[in-house]
């Protein structure tokens, strides 16, 4: 990987982190890591959106009437948010019923739309492409560590809450912190890390 691709990669999963860097697309991360597996499922359909609608805007860029280029850029993205949403509702609909509203609200993600506007709008494809994938993936790293922490705390499992998959960390005798299930426990627990997240890259002096 050429090194203008590598830091297109990186910017997303490492130097501007959606979640925890740029504070974008907050209203999903806060509602649905209650459990790891809503976690997981959000990030992988925000991110194939996020991949498939970079390709699209980017092979078109120089068809887009640039006084129009935001409603085009939404048509785009709703279209790909559709796909996934039935796809979601057909395959995995005791996840879909879960995230519920949140999915169709992936349209006016703004990491979405400002990825759109910002970068594939204006590059060519492939390094679009690799652009929605480090984002997509940091996005995905960030809702995976949010939901870890508060389902561990919050529940004492983790991969619940169907008694199949959910995997009991610290026996019959924990008394879970159910806070941190509940929307202010999501505040406190985003709080937490966010300050870790800084101290950690001030220290590695990452810019």
């Amino acid at each position: 990987m050429s090194n203008v691709y590598l830091q297109d990669f990186q910017r997303g999963l490492i130097r501007e982190i959606p979640i925890f860097r740029l504070l974008l697309g907050m209203c999903p991360v806060l509602a649905v890591t209650t459990y790891l597996t809503n976690g997981i499922g959000m990030g992988l359909a925000a991110t194939a959106v996020l991949i498939c609608s970079n390709l699209v805007i980017s092979a078109l860029r120089n068809y887009f009437p640039a006084q129009v280029r935001i409603p085009c850029f939404i048509v785009v993205i709703a279209t790909f948010v559709t796909m996934v949403d039935m796809m979601m509702e057909a395959f995995v609909p005791a996840l879909y019923e879960r995230l519920g509203i949140f999915i169709p609200l992936i349209v006016v993600n703004c990491i979405i739309l400002g990825r759109a506007e910002a970068f594939a709008g204006k590059r060519p494809v492939l390094r679009s492409l690799v652009d929605g994938l480090g984002n997509g993936l940091g996005f995905i790293v960030a809702l995976i560590v949010l939901a870890l922490v508060r389902e561990t705390i919050g529940a004492g499992t983790i991969l619940g809450p169907d008694p199949e998959t959910a995997i009991r960390l610290f026996g019959d005798n924990y008394q879970p912190m159910l806070i941190f299930a509940l929307p202010p426990g999501a505040f406190i627990a985003l709080g937490l890390l966010l300050g870790m997240v800084n101290y950690i890259y001030k220290r590695l002096n990452i810019k």
